[in-house]
């Protein structure tokens, strides 16, 4: 059989998938989902027979160490995808509206990059979508999965539950008829979301997950720096 074969190794319904929307289906929002993807239907099958090590699942006793690198809790480690790159955002917001900053930790291929920024008068929620559009942006289109953690309810549900295409579909308005905000960021999400192969995934902020809490020192960070720009976005959509 020619094509592509998604396996689930931990998911809602484990197993062998021919569409990447179904199988996506099983993972996204899934905590610790395991899967990969294939050309080659045996391979798949093979690797769905043993699967890499992850809690709950089948464990080898040379299992490799955990690297300086790596999550620091049994939780975290669950949380983290056997392949894709993965990203972790977070934004912050001084008053709300008032000084904010995001914050970016990419993993990808074993290398680590860190990214921040911050404007002048702008939300908490806003800095939560540009942490997403910065992470997102700065990886590149290609096969590989790209699963996106982040604290944010707001910016998780937009997207999975279908808030962002009901906005879109209605001109951007939301079901009661009032302006969705944040359009500007939103538009900007749209078609990355199409091009990329994304997989949000909430975590619960400040509850000592490394990265998440790392994301969140450099949006601080980047909230509290001096000589910050206009959020442009904010203060087009705020005029009277």
């Amino acid at each position: 059989m020619a094509g592509k074969f998604y396996a689930v190794a931990k998911g809602r319904k484990p197993g062998i998938y021919t569409e990447w929307p179904e199988a996506k289906g099983q993972v996204d929002g899934f905590p610790g989902a395991v899967y990969k993807g294939f050309t080659d239907l045996a391979e798949a099958k093979a690797w769905l027979k043993n699967p890499p090590p992850y809690p709950g699942g089948p464990q080898k006793s040379d299992r490799p160490k955990k690297s300086a690198g790596a999550p620091k809790s049994n939780a975290e480690a669950a949380a983290m995808p056997s392949e894709g790159i993965v990203i972790y955002t977070d934004g912050s917001c001084l008053g709300n509206p008032g000084p904010g900053g995001y914050g970016v930790i990419i993993l990808e291929n074993g290398h680590e990059r860190r990214l921040q920024g911050g404007f002048r008068h702008t939300t908490n929620n806003r800095m939560e979508i540009m942490a997403a559009l910065v992470g997102l942006k700065t990886v590149s289109v290609g096969e590989e999965i790209i699963h996106l953690y982040s604290d944010s309810s707001y910016l998780v549900n937009a997207i999975q539950k279908g808030w962002l295409a009901g906005w879109a579909k209605r001109g951007w308005r939301k079901s009661d008829g009032m302006p969705a905000l944040n359009r500007d960021l939103w538009q900007e999400m749209l078609p990355l979301l199409t091009e990329k192969r994304v997989v949000l995934h909430w975590l619960r902020g400040h509850a000592g997950h490394h990265y998440n809490e790392c994301c969140d020192e450099l949006a601080l960070a980047a909230a509290k720096a001096a000589n910050l720009p206009e959020d442009m976005g904010y203060q087009v959509e705020n005029q009277p």
